[in-house]
């Protein structure tokens, strides 16, 4: 579905530790210089599923395929970024390119890591790129509103974007994001033409030292604080102790490293899933002996267009599909048995696909 989320953050916070992390198909530069990270480096990113396990071992197929998303690692935004400093125009269109943002906040103190904010700051940190984007989103939408003036007078769609329009100038000039304006579906085609990017809705990564992993500490503290108002998430973590665990290529390993240090998963895991949730995204199942995969679609989807991600000629021939609710499938133990008990279900193009839906689609060549 190509559906991206971008790390973003100042400089030397943590971001390209943690895509070294997350990405099991690239690797990003992780390096104590302000633009180490000139160009984004994209990774796919297996989305962690303890279903995908259960149906395997029912099935037996020959080959378990899961979901992924796609993350971004983004050179560091700095102030003045909007202006263009610090390659700052470069960056903001490689974010504009998203549809979500992990923000990482260095809660941590390190006199060996360069810093050049001053004592260590998370909630001014995460004004800074939040201003940034604003003061770029305000530069568009002025932009926009001298265009649509001229026209508004004498038509009355423009005259009804140009009111749209000018409450997002009056809500970025207070310092709030376009997202917490609350704009109507309706409204939105106003503002679609300008891919704004304080619309995008964030993630924080609150980056703390080894001791605090567990705990979180003042800095941390402080953050959630500020962001509680805001109805975002702040997942606290140790981005280095991350980028150990996900080194390890045996599972032994990897139980023994974090067994010492009293974890019972990987923050990583957690970060992943709630990208996933950030992004508006589900999950379907296909299974069969050759087969058990999962598969990714936005909710709200109906039957046809979920079938469209294995193939589009599904969703153009798309006659029923046959459901089976993951619930159902554990608890009989096989398609078979479902169908035996009445748990197979024929849907039509209007059914809305749940979450671990294990699917079958029935459609014209």
């Amino acid at each position: 579905m190509a559906l991206q989320a971008g790390i973003v953050g100042l400089p030397n916070v943590g971001k390209s530790t943690l895509f070294n992390a997350v990405s099991n198909s690239a690797k990003a530069q992780a390096s104590n210089y302000r633009f180490c990270t000139i160009e984004p480096n994209t990774g796919l990113v297996n989305v962690p599923d303890e279903r995908l396990q259960k149906l395997e071992e029912l099935v037996k197929p020959e080959r378990v395929v899961p979901t992924q998303i796609e993350i971004v690692d983004i050179a560091g935004l700095v102030r003045g970024a909007s202006k263009g400093e610090g390659l700052g125009n470069k960056f903001l269109a490689n974010i504009r390119e998203v549809d979500a943002i992990i923000h990482v906040v260095r809660c941590f103190e390190d006199e060996n890591i360069l810093r050049d904010e001053g004592p260590i700051n998370p909630v001014a940190d995460k004004e800074i790129i939040e201003t940034e984007l604003q003061l770029k989103d305000l530069e568009s939408v002025e932009k926009k509103i001298q265009r649509t003036e001229k026209i508004a007078k004498n038509d009355p769609k423009a005259k009804a974007e140009l009111d749209v329009l000018l409450r997002c100038k009056e809500h970025l000039e207070k310092g709030k994001n376009i997202l917490s304006l609350g704009l109507a579906k309706e409204e939105l085609p106003a503002i679609a033409d300008l891919f704004l990017l304080s619309v995008k809705p964030v993630l924080y990564v609150a980056n703390v030292d080894e001791a605090s992993m567990h705990t979180g500490n003042q800095f941390s503290a402080a953050l959630i604080e500020a962001v509680k108002n805001e109805g975002n998430q702040v997942i606290v973590m140790t981005n280095a102790i991350e980028a150990q665990i996900a080194e390890f290529e045996s599972p032994e390993d990897k139980a023994m490293f974090m067994d010492e240090y009293k974890m019972t998963e990987p923050a990583l895991d957690r970060l992943i899933h709630l990208t996933y949730k950030l992004l508006n995204l589900s999950t379907y199942f296909t299974a069969g002996v050759q087969e058990v995969r999962a598969w990714t679609i936005h909710k709200g989807w109906k039957a046809p267009q979920a079938a469209s991600v294995i193939h589009t000629d599904f969703e153009k021939g798309f006659i029923k599909a046959e459901v089976i609710s993951y619930a159902d499938f554990i608890h009989f133990g096989s398609e078979a048995a479902c169908r035996d008990n009445g748990k197979l279900r024929i849907e039509g193009k209007e059914y809305l696909v749940q979450d671990g839906d294990i699917m079958h689609f029935r459609f014209n060549v």
